[in-house]
């Protein structure tokens, strides 16, 4: 018989060492710096570091960082590889085209391509930093690692999360022997986690998936997609969920090491103005839409993931020094513009959130 929605929910934090149901969206990019991801867990949540493209000795020094920041435990999320083949002729196609915002920021043009690092290579020395870093939680966006990887990082007592945009992912994710599984909705900002199957058929509204997948696996369920608040939290341990995870509305934090021009856009944005795109990554995301996603909304000549990340990395860097957030990649959940999106400390942000929880836990009581 499974266990009710309480005994689940009490058993991840149990597990994850953490007083509330609530963790960190992993936000790759910069977001999750150590004083983010610290004052997170300082907070009884669990502060997840966004490693994705984190080299190893980066990967290195943040977990160093974080644990002079925090006793308390904090997580590191990993992207398994997905390189593709490289095909010359788009990547030459594609850097004419993105030249035209290389002159609007006034940076070098592009008619070449370096070659990225392997990113499977990459992958393993990720891996091993965290083995000796004593690391107590992991967790895979994009895919399932090999099974002496999974077996390796067991055998050293890790927790492992993984994320699953259906139902199949979902199943396939408790087979391989994960402790747990982020159900990532239809409104979740930024990249989409899927790894068995097309984007397009990968696109469950959060309200609809949670309690599907609840019902289908065994192990705790984790909501993730367009929660902003307590109301979004509570919500999701009503379908069954065991714990929520926000992303969105902590980007705006004193803490976050996102761009004051990306800070901005999502202090003046709503959920409408949101949309999936793969321009800035070759992989479809969320984001706020921008000039950037418009102009190359029906290009051809994407190379796809990872390459198209690397090919655009100067001009994203670019555009956040120079403030211009139409060249930004905004990544967004359909929650942006909620009551909480202000610019205050991850502390008072988080205290909000479990106060206006356990306000209508009381309420609920009463009744």
């Amino acid at each position: 018989m499974k266990k009710n929605i309480k005994e689940k929910s009490q058993l991840l934090q149990q597990m994850l060492n953490i007083k509330f149901p609530i963790i960190q969206a992993p936000m790759a990019g910069g977001a999750t710096t150590p004083e983010f991801v610290a004052a997170t867990s300082n907070q009884g949540c669990l502060g997840s570091i966004g490693a994705g493209y984190l080299s190893p000795d980066q990967l290195l020094s943040h977990i160093k960082k974080t644990k002079i920041l925090t006793s308390c435990a904090f997580s590191i999320n990993l992207f398994v590889p997905q390189q593709k083949e490289i095909d010359p002729k788009k990547i030459l196609n594609m850097q004419l085209r993105l030249n035209k915002f290389r002159e609007k920021l006034r940076i070098p043009l592009k008619n070449s391509y370096e070659p990225i690092e392997n990113q499977h290579q990459k992958f393993q020395q990720q891996i091993e930093i965290i083995l000796l870093s004593n690391v107590p939680i992991l967790s895979f966006t994009f895919g399932i690692p090999q099974k002496n990887v999974i077996q390796a990082l067991k055998d050293k007592g890790l927790i492992l999360i993984g994320t699953a945009n259906n139902i199949r992912e979902g199943k396939m994710l408790e087979a391989a022997g994960f402790h747990a599984i982020v159900a990532q909705g239809y409104e979740a900002g930024g990249h989409r986690g899927n790894f068995s199957c097309k984007p397009e058929n990968a696109m469950l509204g959060l309200m609809a998936f949670v309690p599907q997948l609840v019902d289908a696996v065994h192990i705790p369920v984790i909501a993730a997609g367009g929660i902003m608040d307590g109301r979004g939290v509570v919500a999701s341990l009503a379908l069954g969920a065991s714990a929520a995870q926000i992303g969105t509305a902590l980007l705006t934090c004193e803490e976050s090491g996102i761009s004051a021009a990306y800070k901005q856009a999502l202090l003046s944005s709503r959920g409408e103005q949101t949309q999936f795109t793969a321009a800035f990554s070759g992989k479809i995301a969320r984001g706020i839409e921008n000039e950037f996603m418009r102009e190359l909304r029906d290009c051809c000549d994407n190379p796809g993931y990872p390459v198209q990340h690397y090919l655009t990395a100067d001009i994203r860097q670019a555009a956040a020094a120079q403030g211009c957030a139409d060249l930004l990649s905004l990544w967004a959940g359909q929650g942006v513009g909620g009551k909480y999106q202000a610019q205050e400390s991850v502390q008072k942000k988080i205290s909000e959130i479990v106060q206006e929880m356990k306000g209508i836990f009381k309420t609920w009581c009463k009744q």
